[in-house]
């Protein structure tokens, strides 16, 4: 009797950790989101873009004095100011519905600078500026309200949200170089910002139909380029994304 009622225990213990062992394996699988899709691809024309503070530091009421000097050994192509496109170029998956709630976005706020410049992303995602400067800041809206002028020291943190969609321009009022631009766009998918030499990878979670647009000075730049995502990595380097073909008329140096 004894040995029966042994065995009979033996076999509900190893059915116990069977079933626990099947949940687990369910419960993984259910719990572990697919893989996102990436779509790898490449931006040209970026040398010719110019920022709009440059344009402000050649008036002579701005007092942007420059020392700078033609060096004759420089190639003239490269005399040219062109932008950080790692964090002056936003690239964008726009997808064709409303995205959800996303985490809060740090922005750093150095050399008298923000990193990105421009940023798209959902509205009501969470801004957090970070000041890695040894001085004070202070962020202000240029043209609304919720982002009024306010002092954020050495080492502090900001937070601001853009909570409809649009076009937010901030500057700082004791950094006057200082100029990024927010985009508040509803059906963003996926954001990147591309390498040095224009080249970029953004993550999709779901196929479909995605626009690819490129945003600079708080503006799409270029016409956008459609790609159908299904289960598997798209390339579209051979059909790179063009943001601008040619230099401003008057392009010289502030």
């Amino acid at each position: 009797m004894f040995s029966r009622c042994q065995a009979l225990l033996t076999r509900t213990r190893k059915s116990v950790v069977l079933l626990g062992a099947l949940a687990s394996i369910a419960w993984i699988s259910t719990a572990r989101p697919a893989a996102a899709t990436n779509i790898r691809g490449r931006l040209v024309g970026f040398e010719h873009l110019r920022n709009p503070i440059w344009v402000e530091a050649k008036d002579p009421a701005q007092h942007g004095y420059s020392f700078r000097e033609p060096v004759p050994t420089v190639p003239a192509n490269m005399r040219k100011l062109f932008p950080a496109i790692s964090k002056e170029l936003c690239i964008v998956a726009l997808g064709s519905g409303t995205a959800g709630a996303v985490k809060p976005v740090s922005v750093r706020i150095s050399g008298g600078r923000t990193t990105p410049v421009t940023l798209v992303v959902v509205p009501g995602t969470e801004l957090r500026f970070k000041n890695s400067d040894p001085f004070d800041h202070r962020l202000y809206g240029v043209g609304f309200g919720t982002l009024s002028p306010s002092t954020t020291s050495k080492g502090a943190t900001r937070r601001w949200t853009a909570l409809e969609a649009g076009r937010y321009e901030i500057r700082d009022e004791l950094t006057p170089s200082l100029k990024m631009w927010v985009v508040a766009e509803p059906t963003v998918a996926a954001t990147t910002f591309p390498s040095s030499d224009g080249k970029f990878t953004l993550s999709v979670d779901d196929p479909g139909q995605y626009s690819v647009q490129a945003y600079f000075a708080g503006e799409p730049v270029g016409k956008p380029l459609s790609v159908v995502v299904e289960r598997r990595d798209v390339d579209v380097s051979s059909r790179p994304l063009v943001v601008a073909t040619k230099a401003p008329v008057e392009d010289s140096n502030p």
